[in-house]
């Protein structure tokens, strides 16, 4: 069971909790989002506890990551993006840990799990959407016909703009959800063969090596991703187009 590299995606549950008949159990995948909100405060805390004028390494890592974050709401959802700062700087820090704790031998990536990903880009899905209609009212709708477009064209374009706009949770839950499963996968296959092939697998085990740094790359990358999508979704929904 152990040599299954589906195992480690498996949901175990620690504590069994059912209110009114609802399952709402603690299991391992609980367990390591509250270890990353834990794990995300003591970092933030504790680097930025002394604001030395100048910098300890773990200073310039939190700020770091703020200044890229703060960028990125002002470069990609524009004015008035900054009240949403918050918000998303906590959504990408979220993220990021529990891609990096994932990468932790015995660890368990929650961020590879459909529902933990669908439900938070749901969250946003239906954030976005309820900012928009309070900013602009029925006025919103014109999200869906491109300013300018032919009025003839309305029977083809407002479909596929729904559509396209309704997908947007499932994109954006799929994409961080399939590269995160994948990429533990394949770590899990090679290092199989590292075990298997023993003396002889210096190769595969040099190749372990490689993807693993690879895979920090991609925890990162996808946080990333995760962030700005949602800042050009919400930018969207304050500027319509």
């Amino acid at each position: 069971m152990a040599a299954d590299p589906l195992h480690q995606f498996r949901i175990n549950t620690i504590a069994e909790i059912n209110v009114g008949g609802v399952d709402i159990s603690f299991t391992n995948s609980s367990l390591w989002m509250v270890i990353a909100v834990v794990a995300a405060t003591l970092f933030l805390t504790i680097t930025m506890r002394a604001r030395g004028t100048i910098p300890t390494r773990g200073q310039m890592m939190a700020e770091m990551l703020y200044s890229a974050v703060a960028g990125m709401v002002r470069d990609n959802v524009g004015s008035g993006g900054q009240a949403y700062f918050p918000f998303i700087f906590t959504l990408f820090i979220f993220v990021l840990f529990g891609n990096l704790l994932g990468m932790v031998p015995g660890s368990f990536t929650f961020t590879s799990h459909i529902a933990v990903t669908f439900a938070m880009a749901a969250m946003i899905f239906i954030a976005v959407t309820l900012i928009g209609i309070a900013k602009h009212g029925f006025k919103f709708c014109s999200l869906f016909f491109p300013h300018g477009a032919p009025l003839w064209t309305a029977v083809i374009l407002i479909p596929i703009e729904l559509v396209s706009y309704l997908s947007r949770p499932i994109s954006l839950s799929v994409r961080l959800f399939a590269n995160m499963t994948v990429g533990h996968v394949i770590l899990k296959v090679i290092g199989g063969f590292v075990v298997a092939l023993g003396v002889f697998g210096i190769v595969p085990l040099l190749g372990l090596v490689a993807i693993t740094a690879l895979e920090f790359m991609i925890a990162v990358i996808q946080a990333y991703v995760f962030a700005i999508l949602s800042c050009i979704y919400l930018h969207d929904a304050l500027h319509l187009h």
